[in-house]
């Protein structure tokens, strides 16, 4: 049987298409008439839903159109970015980074703390009246209403819901509910895995990529597989987890309980031992031999594990995380030495790339669910 399509569905479809091109168009001049003409809409249709979407906040009048000819100047158009927000939370053990996002996905605000991570109430209602001071720092009304949810992104695999942590063996909250951080705060609260909120922030910011492997280097080793534009994870949740990998049997001890994983490796923590970032690598640069040697076996191993995983997995790897600011150019075309070293096959060094995102990136990620969700569907208004 044929479904037919109501009224009311039209007129959400109209204003979903209007809304999007104003949207995909931030800092260019958008006229009613091209509205119409590109969308095949009558002119009343675009004018009575440009009025709705003007009252309710989601879109304003950015200006008046230069059309080179004498006369009256047409009104242009922008969509709100501050219509909504959302919060995205990064819990590390030491320090906690918060974010918030408008809907072009762009960090209004950003800022850190240190707070000892314990798995207890205390610990948690710590972290949400710190969330809800900052919340109430962006001086925005009505916040309840115009945060559009927080994620919170940790060291951990998390349920497919985003409710649970299935296995948090760095935080030891393996079982954490979500609810831990909801009977404090008053907004949807979703768990991020920390590298599947840094591949999500990168797909935002290159509209490109398709498919790939994204490493995250941060202060532990994670990893998440995109295709078609989405991170996979798996039937078990645990897909992409590249630093549980046996590099050495005989290595140093994993938090997971297995000797010589990658984590043991290719993590910020096994490469600094400790050490500031900035200043390892003011040394690595100097050429002081301490350092250089340590960064040089790190290079190394990362170079064997993406050499072996490009084998399963003929893509684009994309470094990322908190070390990704610190390679060069030159340090590229040393995994690349490294790579070929391991592989039969003669390819051109254009699979491994840098993160376009290094910044924030884990933050930003693990609050652009909720952006995505609203985009896809922007909220009813009234004529």
């Amino acid at each position: 049987m044929t479904r037919r399509i109501t009224l009311a569905q039209i007129k959400r479809n109209n204003r979903q298409l209007i809304y999007e091109y104003i949207y995909s168009r931030k800092d260019k001049q958008v006229l009613q008439q091209d509205i119409s003409r590109t969308l095949h809409m009558s002119r009343p249709t675009v004018a009575s839903n440009l009025a709705a979407m003007e009252k309710d906040g989601l879109i304003f009048r950015s200006g008046l159109a230069e059309i080179g000819q004498p006369g009256r100047r047409p009104v242009t158009w922008s969509a709100a970015s501050d219509y909504r927000i959302a919060v995205g939370v990064e819990i590390l053990k030491h320090s906690v980074k918060i974010a918030a996002v408008n809907l072009y996905g762009e960090a209004v605000k950003c800022e850190s703390f240190h707070a000892e991570y314990a798995n207890d109430d205390k610990y948690y209602e710590h972290i949400s009246i710190e969330v809800k001071n900052f919340i109430s720092s962006l001086e925005i009304d009505e916040a309840y209403k115009k945060i559009l949810g927080i994620g919170f992104a940790l060291q951990g695999l998390v349920s497919e819901d985003g409710t649970s942590v299935i296995y948090g063996e760095i935080l030891k909250c393996t079982g954490l509910k979500v609810d831990v951080f909801t009977r404090w705060l008053d907004y949807p609260c979703k768990f991020v895995h920390e590298p599947d909120g840094a591949a999500v922030s990168e797909l935002w910011v290159s509209p490109e990529l398709d498919s790939g492997v994204y490493l995250s280097m941060s202060e532990h080793l994670g990893g998440a597989l995109i295709s078609q534009r989405k991170v996979i994870n798996g039937m078990h949740r645990h897909s992409a987890t590249f630093e549980h990998i046996t590099a050495c049997k005989d290595g140093d001890l994993c938090y997971c309980g297995k000797r010589g994983c990658y984590e043991t490796i290719c993590s910020k923590v096994a490469l600094l031992k400790g050490d500031d970032p900035d200043e390892f690598f003011r040394r690595v640069r100097r050429g002081e031999a301490g350092a250089s040697e340590r960064w040089g076996v790190f290079l190394r191993h990362l170079g064997r594990l993406i050499a072996h995983l490009h084998l399963v997995i003929d893509s684009k790897f994309i470094l990322g995380g908190h070390l990704a600011p610190y390679f060069t150019d030159d340090d590229i075309k040393v995994l690349y030495e490294y790579s070929r070293e391991r592989t039969p096959f003669t390819e051109n060094d254009d699979y491994i790339l840098l993160s376009k995102m290094p910044s924030h990136n884990i933050t930003i990620g693990a609050a652009l669910p909720y952006i995505m969700r609203f985009l896809e569907n922007v909220p009813d208004v009234k004529p």
